[in-house]
């Protein structure tokens, strides 16, 4: 069944679509990530213009995130106040993301911005996490204790100013470092399409020490306002929000999202932290591919936009 996008301008498989959004929803709903790493690179392999794909995903997100996040919060597993500050962050980082967005479409560089960012943020956080996940699981297995910190030994941020005590998170720390890494998530967020799940998630784990088990919920619960954000700042500046292909994401991904939350509560640290990085890996590969293959049609000419 094939359905016209009025912003993206070219038809598309209906049911291809929906089953994206339910695959990558679940795989939203189960590590907590948004889902957006994955999602606008597939809709940009399938042919949909990368400006159109980053605005509207965004959208898909704001909805798997909301599932994901009320199935979290209702099992307690969420830790609203270390949400809040992380949304603030977030939010400053959107607008500013969406403001870098528009000044590069409008320049022509957007699709190159896209497709080297994929590249390096991923590829080198995806490749980080798996080596430490690795280490984990052998360790895990050879029935030896990882020593993450030695005692009497703290990291440079935990002696900054303004420290706040989380206690769902059972962590003190400084809300700046959570503030930079929050405004960082929601600058990436807006240019590239991205919940920023896939940073977050290990961030609080292996820097702040989160617990796995609330970092999940509280990743969505920032996920899902900063994307809102973000969905209304490109359909206001931009117009490269499409309704028609949003609707049909959002329906796959609020299913995929709510298998995928249950999935996740059932999975251990160490396995849970490969498989996300495997998967961040793995993308970043396939752009890395795109870059150094030779494309069928050497020389191409596109429209620039003009400052209005």
């Amino acid at each position: 069944m094939q359905f016209y996008l009025p912003i993206a301008e070219l038809p598309v498989d209906a049911f291809m679509i929906l089953g994206m959004g339910a695959a990558v929803g679940f795989i939203s709903g189960m590590f907590g990530v948004g889902g957006g790493f994955l999602m606008t690179p597939l809709l940009i392999f399938v042919g949909i213009p990368p400006a159109v794909a980053v605005a509207t995903e965004a959208s898909q997100i704001a909805a798997s995130s909301m599932t994901g996040a009320l199935n979290y919060w209702r099992k307690g597993a969420l830790d609203l106040k270390l949400g809040v500050v992380l949304l603030i962050g977030g939010l400053i980082g959107t607008a500013l993301g969406v403001l870098f967005f528009n000044r590069m479409r409008k320049v022509g560089q957007l699709d190159t911005v896209i497709t080297i960012s994929y590249v390096t943020l991923l590829g080198g956080i995806g490749f980080s996490m798996m080596v430490e996940s690795v280490r984990a699981v052998l360790a895990e297995r050879r029935g030896k204790k990882r020593v993450v910190r030695r005692a009497g030994q703290h990291a440079w941020y935990e002696g900054l100013p303004l420290k706040v005590r989380f206690h769902r998170s059972g962590i003190y720390v400084s809300v700046i470092p959570l503030s930079v890494l929050s405004i960082f998530i929601g600058f990436a967020g807006a240019v590239l399409g991205i919940g920023g799940g896939f940073i977050l998630v290990p961030a609080l784990i292996y820097i702040f020490r989160v617990p796995a088990s609330i970092v999940v919920g509280t990743s969505l619960f920032q996920i899902l306002f900063t994307m809102i954000a973000a969905t209304m700042m490109h359909a206001a500046t931009n117009y490269s929000v499409d309704v028609v292909l949003a609707l049909l994401l959002i329906v796959g991904g609020v299913f995929g999202a709510q298998f995928g939350a249950r999935a996740g509560l059932n999975l251990r640290g160490e396995h849970f932290r490969l498989l996300l990085a495997l998967l961040v890996f793995g993308v970043a590969v396939r752009f890395a591919v795109d870059l150094l293959v030779t494309p069928v049609e050497r020389y191409s000419v596109t429209l620039t936009e003009t400052p209005r």
